[in-house]
């Protein structure tokens, strides 16, 4: 039996990966980004489908749903929502809130918007997952993170309440929540593109995530048996203990 999903973020770090390893066990997907060069790369790697679209545009998701409907007959088995990210690193005093605005409509309305419009054909399909990226940055604040903390924690909260309102129906809601994670992108996004800032972030840590680790895990959620329910599964390095306790130059 053939297994469908979309995976919004596709164009890079952990969406492509995730891309990458549903389809690698088996999956058709579909792998929805902004970029349309990077969706092109990884169509010709994968086999995936591809839909250019921003999750912040309400135009673009109607759009991504009408396509995923007409490539998978209507039907869906999962929704991988991976597209977030943050921007900044400014205390709340000195809050840049245009960026905040950002963060919250990208992570917490973004995917709010992608699971609105692709649920229904989760029901349709009988059952289904639907999946939410969040991080370990929702679980526990730290300096210069406020805005982002807020964000993810307000994923983690839709998280939360939709599997409370889904109750009833075989559908899975599975949250994972990385924290040090390199990926290309993420932090000289979030720096402004401050290489040598971004490459601070994981100094001394010989072994942080990767894309790829993340990605397993997602594959891993998806691929158990359509009973078990991995309500939330936080992923750390072993050189990382909380947001905080980092142990640098450990060889870890």
């Amino acid at each position: 039996m053939v297994t469908t999903a979309v995976v919004t973020g596709a164009s890079s770090g952990i969406g492509r990966a995730s891309v990458a390893a549903l389809a690698a066990s088996g999956w058709q997907v579909l792998g929805a980004a902004r970029r349309a060069d990077r969706l092109a790369e990884l169509a010709a790697e994968t086999g995936c489908a591809t839909a250019v679209c921003d999750v912040t545009s309400a135009g673009d998701v109607e759009a991504l749903a009408q396509q995923a409907a007409d490539l998978f007959g209507g039907t869906l088995d999962a929704i991988v929502n991976i597209a977030g990210g943050a921007f900044g690193v400014d205390p709340v005093e000195k809050a840049d809130l245009e960026g905040w605005r950002r963060m919250y409509d990208l992570n917490v309305l973004g995917t709010t918007r992608v699971t609105q419009a692709l649920l229904p054909l989760v029901r349709a399909n009988g059952s289904g997952s639907v999946v939410l990226l969040t991080s370990t940055a929702a679980q526990a604040a730290y300096t210069g993170g406020a805005g982002y903390n807020a964000a993810k924690a307000g994923e983690h909260m839709v998280a939360q309440a939709l599997r409370l309102e889904l109750l009833g129906e075989p559908i899975r809601v599975i949250e994972i929540a990385p924290g040090m994670v390199h990926t290309e992108e993420f932090s000289l996004v979030r720096l402004g593109g401050d290489k040598a800032a971004a490459d601070a972030v994981y100094e001394g840590v010989s072994h942080p995530l990767s894309a790829g680790d993340v990605a397993d895990v997602v594959a891993y959620s998806l691929n158990l048996p359509a009973h078990v329910n991995l309500d939330l599964v936080t992923i750390r390095p072993v050189a990382q203990a909380s947001n905080y306790h980092v142990a640098r130059g450990a060889g870890l």
